[in-house]
């Protein structure tokens, strides 16, 4: 088994400055790397990178959504998949879903890689790969990163994107019909 690499990523409590000058990618539209600048350069422009979403389910089948801290740069305030974040420059995807497991929940489980999408105004702008991990460990949120997380089961889930889809993230939205259409098929 590969271990995974050490010290890669975000600290918790880093700032917001320093998480503007942090590295990454910029991709074609076809998600392959073209270069390298600052995030808050590539926000800016408006440029196409990598990330990584992870749904997290439970021996229930009920998924573990986050609710986004208000000071965070995408999508503050609003529920979205269990665990997100972008891809270091050369980060294999799965070691940095892992690590933003591990950043965000405080925790590792083994992860499927189930899809990936090119950029689109859902993802902003961004090359996402999902990942589907199942766990009964009880997630510890980062509250700088969460303000809110807990299970939900799918019904409960399918009624609040059917009434209420504003109090979630376009992202996560996205991915989730995307998901579903996979898992219907299989």
């Amino acid at each position: 088994m590969t271990s995974l690499p050490k010290k890669r990523g975000r600290k918790p409590k880093e700032s917001p400055e320093r998480i503007k000058r942090e590295l990454l990618e910029f991709v074609d539209e076809n998600c392959n790397p073209l270069g390298i600048l600052p995030r808050g350069e590539i926000h800016a422009k408006g440029a196409y990178h990598k990330s990584v979403h992870i749904f997290l389910f439970n021996s229930k089948d009920e998924i573990y959504l986050q609710k986004r801290s208000f000071d965070r740069e995408e999508f503050p305030g609003l529920w979205s998949s269990s665990a997100s974040g972008h891809i270091g420059p050369g980060e294999p995807l799965v070691y940095g879903a892992q690590r933003e497991l591990k950043e965000e929940l405080g925790i590792k489980v083994k992860l499927e890689e189930v899809l990936q999408v090119k950029p689109c105004s859902e993802t902003n702008w961004e090359c996402v790969t999902l990942f589907v991990g199942r766990t009964d460990k009880k997630p510890k949120p980062n509250p700088s990163e969460i303000i809110e997380g807990r299970f939900f089961k799918i019904e409960e889930l399918e009624r609040l994107l059917s009434e209420k889809p504003e109090i979630f993230s376009p992202a996560f939205r996205y991915l989730w019909r995307l998901y579903q259409q996979i898992i219907s098929q299989e």
